[in-house]
């Protein structure tokens, strides 16, 4: 009679990972970080040559400040913003839908499901605070609003995923309350999180792991 030669520690690994998969969506792609810091940085340049900025703070001078109330100012950084959030969430979900075959997961369980729902929560609530803002000519405070706005959606669809992804939130959110006191730097924090962030996180994860 042939003996299971499989350790007890072996099948209690393999029992974690079976019920880490059945609550827990980890197939999120590391890559898919670094191109949305990367997509993010292009997109801040873009803003910084239209503004016609120097230096690193968010304006400069009296004059950009004033531009920001015209439609044609407003109607750019919203496509930018818009250009660089498509490109984000397209490569993510691409980079994602791969990684998740090679797993043997479904990208649209019903842990994927959870996780988007709340993730999408506090999103949808920071950018219709940051829209009022807007509204009210609050503009030095957008920036820090998006951050922590992003950072607790991050800490909010943590506890669906990779728990790396709580370590990131916290700093989003960190990021965000810093730039609430240092006003006129709104772009270079934007950079920070968005950017750099993304691209440590995504090469952390990448490394951790994908490779």
């Amino acid at each position: 009679m042939k003996q299971d030669k499989t350790s007890p520690l072996e099948t209690l690994t393999e029992i974690r990972q079976l019920m880490e998969r059945s609550s827990r969506f980890i197939s999120l792609s590391g890559l898919s970080g670094v191109f949305a810091g990367l997509y993010a940085l292009a997109g801040a340049y873009a803003a910084y040559r239209y503004l016609g900025l120097e230096g690193l703070g968010y304006y400069s001078g009296q004059r950009v400040v004033s531009s920001f109330r015209g439609a044609d100012t407003l109607g750019f950084l919203m496509a930018d913003a818009a250009i660089v959030l498509v490109l984000a969430i397209g490569t993510g979900i691409f980079l994602t839908t791969r990684k998740a075959k090679q797993d043997g997961n479904s990208i649209f369980d019903a842990t994927a499901k959870k996780l988007i729902i709340n993730l999408a929560i506090p999103l949808i609530a920071g950018g219709i605070f940051c829209i009022a803002l807007n509204f009210h000519g609050a503009f030095i405070f957008v920036a820090p609003a998006m951050l922590i706005f992003y950072g607790l959606a991050l800490v909010h669809a943590s506890k669906y995923t990779r728990n790396d992804i709580r370590t990131l939130g916290f700093a989003e959110v960190l990021l965000g309350l810093i730039a609430s006191f240092v006003v006129g730097y709104g772009l270079l924090f934007w950079v920070l999180g968005f950017g750099v962030l993304h691209i440590v996180y995504g090469t952390y994860m990448y490394f951790k792991y994908e490779k």
